[in-house]
Order: structure tokens, then C-alpha cells, then sequence
């Protein structure tokens, strides 16, 4: 068997658009965009760890997802705003490696503690009595731990499942960030193997998520039908929040994987919408849905404005 010389060591990644004048134009969206996100999501985090009246399971899961969501964003949409100005688009093979583990981690994390959160809310509405019972400190904190073992586990296969790929040239990415995939495409040998394996491991987890996803919220649902029309309302508004992430972190996600490799640049465009757009939508649909969450944001940054005019 010939050995490959493993020889290249720095990636060129071709980035979301060739035109210098719409990349610009991209850089001032996605520039605030991003800066939402982290600020947004900070004060999820801030809001739900100091407010005395956040204290339920869901809101202990919220403040973990917003965290997440600063994570995820983070791994990927720095270095794709820097790259829109810069002439040359590189990054070292480690690092190419090292964001395609981060950004699996957090991904897959992220998955896990949205059905944490739909577990809660199952038990909050079929099973209200038991409530406190079941979901005790002790169980939130070993459901969070299990979301990010989980992620860590799935990320850690797929960056082991790719190191001992050989690349020797060409070395030009087309995306504009490390993915396995376009990855792949690059490496000397046939990654068939390898890519039905990466595939089934972050396709699998997706599916069974959302399916469990959904059926936890059709049993949900179903059983609203016995509640007072205030409880009703209530819990329709806090459900129809979580369904609708759900839909903006699953629909993208299913469409790219579960369709044959087609033209990079849709690919491009949907990956676009789910590291650096969702990530943005999640605290704006959780807040705004939320009466308690707005009330003790209120409360909370009303507080420091008051106190620093003092």
C-alpha cells in the first residue's frame, strides 16, 4: 500500500461569496446579528442566574440553552465575519478540526437539551402534581451534565473518525467553515466509509431527536385538553415557544442531511441560517413569549439602570 505524505497543513476556505462588495455588505448583517446573539443570550444566562422567581427546572434548562447557543454561535461566526474581510481565507488543518469538534459539541448539546426541556414540559403538564417530586435539583443538574457528555461523546467520534484521514493537496474548502463533509472532499482516499459513518452519527441523533420531539409535544398537546382554559393558554404559549425552536434548529438541519450532496452554495446559504440566524431568534422567542422572563428583566436591568443613575 503507497503511504500519502500527509503534507498539508493550512486549509483555504472559499467563504459564502466571491463578490469583495457583497461580502462587505454581509459583514455589516452578520456583524450585529452575532453581537445580538451573544448579548441576548447573555442576559438569558445573567436574568435566570440572579432572579430569585426564575428559579423552576425550565428556567434552570433556559439559562443552559442560551449559554449553549453563545457557544455554538461562537465557534463559527467570529472567524466567518473576519474572513469576509480578509483577501485570503485560511485556516491550519488543527484548527479545521478543532471547529468541527466545537461546533459538533455544542450542536449535538444543544439537541439533547432541547428534549430535556420537552421532557419538562411533559411532566409539568401530564404529570403537574409529581412535578416538583420528579424533576428535583438533583435530576436538572444530571440531565444537563447527560447533554453535554452526550455532545461531547458525538463530537470526540467524528473528529476520531477524521484525524487519520490523509490530506495531500488540493486544499481549498468550499464553505465557509470547517464541516466534515466539504472536508472530506478534500482528503486522498475514498471517504465514502467514512462519510455514511459521520452521517448516520449525526443524522441518527437529529431524527431520534426530533421525533421524540415531536411526539412528546403531540402527547403534550393532546393532553392540554383536560386543563382550565387559563392553564391552557398558559401552557400552549410556553409550548408553542419551545415548538417553534425546535422547527428553527431541526427543519435546516433535516433538509441538509437528509437529501443527496447536491450544489455547495444552498448548502452554504441554509448553514448560514443555522449558525448565525437561530442562534440569534432563540432569546427573542423565549422572552417574548414569556411574561416571567420579561417581568424579571425588567426588574433585574431596571434595578442596575437605577442604581447606576443613583
Amino acid at each position: 500500500v503507497a503511504f500519502v505524505a500527509n503534507n498539508v497543513t493550512e486549509l483555504i476556505i472559499t467563504g459564502l461569496f466571491q463578490d469583495p462588495g457583497v461580502q462587505r455588505v454581509c459583514f455589516v448583517l452578520f456583524l450585529p446579528v452575532y453581537l445580538a446573539t451573544v448579548v441576548g443570550n447573555g442576559f438569558i444566562v445573567v436574568t435566570v442566574s440572579v432572579s430569585k422567581s426564575l428559579r423552576s427546572p425550565m428556567y434552570f434548562f433556559l439559562g443552559y440553552l442560551s449559554l449553549v447557543e453563545i457557544c455554538y454561535s461562537s465557534t463559527v461566526v467570529p472567524k466567518f465575519i473576519m474572513d469576509l474581510l480578509a483577501k485570503v481565507k485560511t485556516i491550519s488543518l488543527k484548527g479545521c478540526l478543532a471547529q468541527i469538534f466545537f461546533f459538533h459539541f455544542f450542536g449535538v448539546t444543544e439537541i439533547f437539551l432541547l428534549v430535556v426541556m420537552a421532557y419538562d414540559r411533559y411532566v409539568a403538564i401530564c404529570k403537574p402534581l409529581h412535578y416538583m417530586n420528579i424533576m428535583s435539583r438533583q435530576l436538572c443538574h444530571m440531565l444537563v451534565a447527560g447533554s453535554w457528555l452526550g455532545g461531547f461523546i458525538h463530537s470526540i467520534i467524528q473528529v476520531l473518525i477524521t484525524i487519520p484521514l490523509p490530506f495531500c493537496g488540493p486544499n481549498v474548502m468550499d464553505h465557509y467553515f470547517c464541516d466534515l463533509q466539504p472536508l472530506f472532499k478534500l482528503a486522498c482516499k475514498d471517504t465514502f466509509v467514512e462519510g455514511v459513518t459521520v452521517l448516520a452519527n449525526s443524522g441518527l441523533i437529529a431524527l431520534c431527536s426530533f421525533l421524540i420531539l415531536v411526539s412528546s409535544y403531540i402527547v403534550i398537546l393532546f393532553n392540554l385538553r383536560n386543563h382550565s382554559t387559563e392553564g391552557r393558554r398558559k401552557a400552549l404559549s410556553t409550548c408553542a415557544s419551545h415548538i417553534t425552536v425546535v422547527i428553527l434548529f431541526f427543519g435546516p438541519a433535516i433538509f441538509l442531511y437528509m437529501r443527496p450532496l447536491s450544489t455547495f452554495t444552498v448548502d452554504k446559504l441554509v448553514a448560514v441560517f443555522y449558525t448565525v440566524i437561530t442562534p440569534m431568534l432563540n432569546p427573542i422567542i423565549y422572552t417574548l413569549r414569556n411574561a416571567e422572563v420579561k417581568i424579571s428583566m425588567r426588574k433585574l436591568w431596571g434595578k442596575r439602570e437605577n442604581s447606576g443613575m443613583e
